[in-house]
């Protein structure tokens, strides 16, 4: 066995044991667990969709407008007669993959330039640097707002849009770690051993900053599940034939629907709190976990 196959075993075992010191660390903090639960739970109901309702979200029946819950309609049924709970549990699945995918774009993008920005420095990085400033500089919900007016509506252009306005923090965050991390003495090593700027950076470099960037967008996948949802009830997200937990209470604002029909805006209303704050109880479990200064 060569010196490199018994490192790479020693490196695998550590990160294993590693690895479950985290778990036990995050299987004890009893706020991380509800809010994982909450999250799990509601993920599955919205993939299960099919098979806990037999309404879809889109057909309509006028002979059983704004219906009160009863056996039949659970949850009631809207101004066009379609079952609200269809429509909340189908609208779970765009809601989320919205606010999940916006997070994961935006960390790729930050991630990546990060990398090349905190390893290489130089021009790329100044310029980069001043970049995310220019972005940083608007709150992001106007800086959404104006890509919105430019881009126009719908599903993928919201995605693109969360993406390249949410990359400027987990970009600032994988180079300042970059910065600390190239000067340490394995990265001193893997030059030694003529392994490639590439491969280090990638490889041995990256992984070590994984902790902050999933915490990251754990949080903002909350804080566009949000956006999304605040942008279709001003119709400025997904267009209102795609039902959305902001595009359910965008349909029930009439202050009529307020007053007499509370059935239509307040499940969307719970059901986006319950998995916000499911989200940000697990995120700050992850936070406190995966932070070395904890």
């Amino acid at each position: 066995m060569t010196a490199k196959e018994e490192i790479d075993m020693v490196t695998k075992a550590v990160k294993s044991s590693l690895a479950l010191r985290n778990w036990e660390k995050l299987r004890r903090n009893k706020l991380a667990m509800i809010g994982f639960c909450i999250v799990a739970f509601m993920i599955l109901c919205a993939v299960c969709a099919p098979l806990l309702t037999p309404y879809s979200p889109t057909d309509i029946d006028l002979g059983s407008r704004i219906k009160p819950p009863s056996l039949s309609h659970p949850l009631g049924t809207d101004k066009l007669g379609r079952d609200v709970l269809s429509r909340l549990l189908y609208g779970a699945r765009v809601s989320i993959l919205i606010g999940l995918s916006g997070a994961l774009g935006g960390a790729v993008i930050g991630t990546i330039i990060g990398c090349i920005s905190g390893y290489f420095g130089g021009w790329f990085d100044k310029v980069m640097l001043r970049v995310s400033e220019i972005f940083m500089t608007f709150p992001q919900i106007i800086l959404v707002l104006i890509l919105v007016v430019y881009f126009g509506q719908g599903l993928m252009n919201l995605i693109f849009i969360f993406s390249i306005s949410g990359w400027p923090g987990t970009y600032r965050l994988v180079r300042g770690k970059f910065f600390s991390l190239r000067e340490e003495n394995y990265v001193e090593a893997c030059r030694a051993y003529g392994i490639g700027e590439l491969s280090i950076m990638f490889r041995h470099i990256l992984p070590n900053t994984f902790s902050p960037v999933i915490v990251t967008v754990t949080l903002s996948t909350a804080g566009y599940i949000l956006a999304e949802s605040g942008l279709s009830f001003l119709g400025l997200g997904v267009p209102s034939g795609i039902p959305t937990w902001g595009n359910i209470i965008n349909s029930a604002k009439a202050i009529d629907v307020i007053s007499n029909n509370p059935w239509l805006w307040l499940p969307p209303g719970l059901a986006i709190s319950l998995f916000v704050l499911g989200v940000n109880f697990f995120g700050d479990g992850l936070r406190d976990v995966l932070d070395p200064n904890q």
